[in-house]
């Protein structure tokens, strides 16, 4: 008998599965029974409504029926490798003609007297009257195994997505055999017994079961209701592992490590509060206040920091790194692009210009030329750049520093937990400070985030200008453009977002080079356009922002390359085109653009097509009615899942398959949380932890990203 462990390899000769199907399991990196049965349907088709031939209404809803062949015929055409498979089908009520396309090998499989279970639906194909295409079937042989029956057909049926060169028919026929193979204990629970009870949810192999297999009884399913008991055990199984990783790797990290004590003297604080020409917020002078207190601990400091585009959470990280100049240390500042890089170390060069401070400044990033990275990696390692600031360059091979004392990682969704590894682990053990934009719902930010310690800067600075948000339809684009002239003639600047940087035939979404050259043509024919991507040479993209920035450039037609961290104050006007193929997420970032000065300013979201769906309404109507970026942000999450709060899937998560159920029930995510600190906190916790992740296959891994735990 099979167990969750069983080799997947040794399925074939287990329970005679075709070897080239085990073969193509094996090579999309499922590994064990486990694995397989941890791919799971992503939606399902109620297949037990039973019809008869002549009740099928041509092009209605799909029906079950058993019928019997009463003929068959293979069809070969004039089109070369182009094949018909013919079946006349008949029952009770009449007959009716089924084909199949190009599947030749029917004809070895479905002979006259057949009797099948079918799943289709009639349609008026070029026959003379209604024929079944294509219609998903079932052989009933009356020797056939009793459970080999109605698997595909007569019951809600799980519907997989093609995995290599397996259908999903073929899917359904192996997890079926797979999990009629199991024995009793064949899925062990990977939560403690007492846990799941008090959390009320199902054991493993019942939940894995019925996930793929409801029971006939069942009310209908759909995998976007986050509610069968089924989808909660597992969700709160995958929930309650990663929130004991998540422990462990914090109790290894921030408490049993021994980190740098910093002093933050009287002194320092005087002459940091001179550096600044501006008053902090009572949200920054708080966050700063706990960033201090972790830096004075003994202990790695490992905090997240959050605000909203605007809220100043750039100014807070260069404090703490002073702290750690100050000192004796190193500091390193880590950016997901280089525009945003440069910017950085732009501003830090601005802070420290003309301060009591003597601190040397270096740029790091993979467009150095190989002389320039030279020099910046000597001066990193004897200790002479005391500030480093760059891309992911930091933590390459061959980039070491003398003493680095803190680590700061701007738009951490944009960076994985190896990364931060990576970077801290080019000191002794640093203290690390990862900050976002993106406004994070607490659900998320304690699945995703919960190894850190979290801060929010929840106030903007004052003198910053609402921004009026519009949503415009291409009737209204002359009114825009008469707008967007009027902004420039008082001296203001303007960015147009598109969604594509080349132009295709085949899509209607606008794209750089094209919208540039639209413009051009039009009413602001005599306005200073550049055009910016993702694709353009890193020298290329610093010269056109710095012309931004400087006011030689009027409009910048850009995608969302620009979305994180540019400030220009000068510019006011920021129109998104098809701005309803953009999440709510990414929408507020690319509006954090303008408004950054004391001017008036606009965002308009520009509407692809005559109107858009319902879904897009509604994230434009939000985007109109509210620039509070938490609340932004949890309707994102509602409407669209985790992925989309950050434009971009946060590294790992991806992996989590019931990420959005339990995002969506957010007291099964306390409980978890709870339930797996209590775990690792009791005596011998941490080794029984330890013992549980340990004992989880390669994908578990993965999926939590354990090889950072502890």
């Amino acid at each position: 008998m099979l167990r969750g462990e069983s080799r997947l390899e040794n399925l074939g000769k287990e329970i005679g599965l075709p070897y080239r199907q085990v073969k193509a399991v094996g090579a999309a990196g499922l590994e064990t029974v486990e694995d397989l049965l941890l791919y799971l349907p992503f939606r399902y088709e109620d297949r037990r409504r039973f019809e008869t031939l002549s009740g099928l209404v041509v092009d209605g809803p799909p029906a079950t029926l058993s019928v019997v062949v009463a003929s068959t015929k293979l069809i070969r055409t004039r089109r070369r490798g182009f094949s018909i498979f013919e079946a006349m089908l008949e029952d009770e009520s009449g007959k009716r003609r089924a084909v199949w396309y190009n599947q030749p090998f029917l004809a070895r499989v479905i002979k006259e007297d057949d009797r099948l279970l079918v799943f289709c639906r009639a349609s008026k194909g070029r026959y003379k009257d209604p024929i079944l295409e294509n219609p998903d079937y079932e052989k009933l042989d009356d020797e056939a195994d009793e459970t080999e029956r109605g698997i595909h057909t007569g019951r809600i049926v799980p519907v997989y997505r093609k995995l290599g060169t397996l259908t999903s028919k073929a899917l359904r026929h192996m997890v079926h055999r797979v999990l009629d193979s199991l024995d009793a204990d064949g899925l062990p629970d990977r939560v403690p017994d007492e846990i799941r009870r008090r959390a009320g949810v199902w054991g493993r192999g019942r939940a894995i079961r019925q996930i793929h297999f409801p029971d006939a009884d069942t009310p209908m399913l759909r995998l976007d209701d986050h509610s069968t008991e089924a989808q909660r055990a597992l969700a709160f199984e995958e929930a309650f592992l990663l929130q004991a990783a998540l422990r462990l790797r914090q109790i290894g990290v921030c408490e049993r490590k021994r980190g740098i004590a910093y002093e933050v003297t009287d002194a320092l604080r005087g002459r940091l509060a001179r550096l600044l020409p501006f008053k902090l917020t009572d949200a920054q002078k708080r966050v700063l206040q706990e960033i201090g207190a972790d830096l004075r601990r003994p202990h790695p400091m490992h905090r997240l920091l959050q605000g909203d585009v605007g809220s100043g959470k750039t100014i807070v990280a260069f404090l703490a790194l002073l702290v750690a100049v100050d000192n004796g240390f190193q500091g390193a500042l880590m950016a997901p692009t280089e525009i945003l890089a440069e910017q950085h170390f732009r501003n830090l060069h601005k802070l420290l210009a003309d301060s009591e401070l003597d601190v040397e400044i270096v740029f790091v990033s993979g467009s150095l030329k190989a002389a320039g990275r030279r020099a910046a990696r000597a001066k990193i390692a004897d200790g002479v750049a005391r500030l480093v600031v760059g891309t992911h360059a930091l933590f390459v091979e061959g980039l070491e520093f003398q003493n680095l004392g803190l680590a700061v990682i701007d738009e951490q969704h944009r960076f994985g937990v190896r990364q931060r590894a990576a970077l801290t682990g080019k000191g002794g053990e640093p203290d690390l400070l990862v900050m976002t934009a993106t406004p994070i719902p607490r659900s998320l930010a304690l699945t995703l985030y919960g190894d850190l310690d979290i801060s929010v800067i929840d106030e903007l600075p004052p003198g910053r200008t609402p921004i009026r948000t519009v949503v415009r339809l291409e009737e209204d684009r002359p009114k825009v453009l008469e707008g967007i002239a009027s902004q420039i003639a008082e001296g203001r600047q303007v960015y147009i977002v598109v969604p594509r940087v080349e132009e295709d035939d085949r899509s209607e979404l606008k794209a750089v080079e094209a919208t540039a050259r639209e413009l051009r043509r039009g009413p602001l024919g005599k306005v200073s356009i550049a055009t910016l991507h993702g694709r353009m040479a890193a020298d290329e993209k610093d010269e056109v922002m710095t012309a931004f920035r400087d006011g030689t450039t009027e409009i910048l037609v850009a995608t969302t390359v620009i979305e994180v961290g540019v400030d220009v104050p000068n510019a006011t006007v920021m129109v998104v085109e098809h701005a309803e193929r953009f999440g709510l997420s990414q929408l507020h970032q690319l509006r954090g653009r303008v408004g950054r000065g004391s001017s008036r300013s606009f965002c308009v979201l520009m509407v692809g097509g005559d109107h858009p769906g319902v879904e897009a309404r509604e994230r434009l109507s939000i985007m109109a009615e509210t620039q509070d970026g938490f609340r932004i942000a949890e309707r994102d999450l509602q409407i669209r899942g985790p992925g989309a709060v950050f434009g971009t899937q946060q590294h790992g998560a991806s992996d989590l398959q019931f990420l959005a159920d339990i995002l969506r029930a957010p007291e099964l995510l306390e409980t978890a949380r709870r339930e797996a600190r209590a775990l690792v906190d009791r005596e011998g916790g941490e080794q029984e932890t330890q013992d549980l992740l340990d004992g989880l296959s390669p994908i578990w891994h993965k999926r939590l990203e354990l090889g950072s735990v502890g």
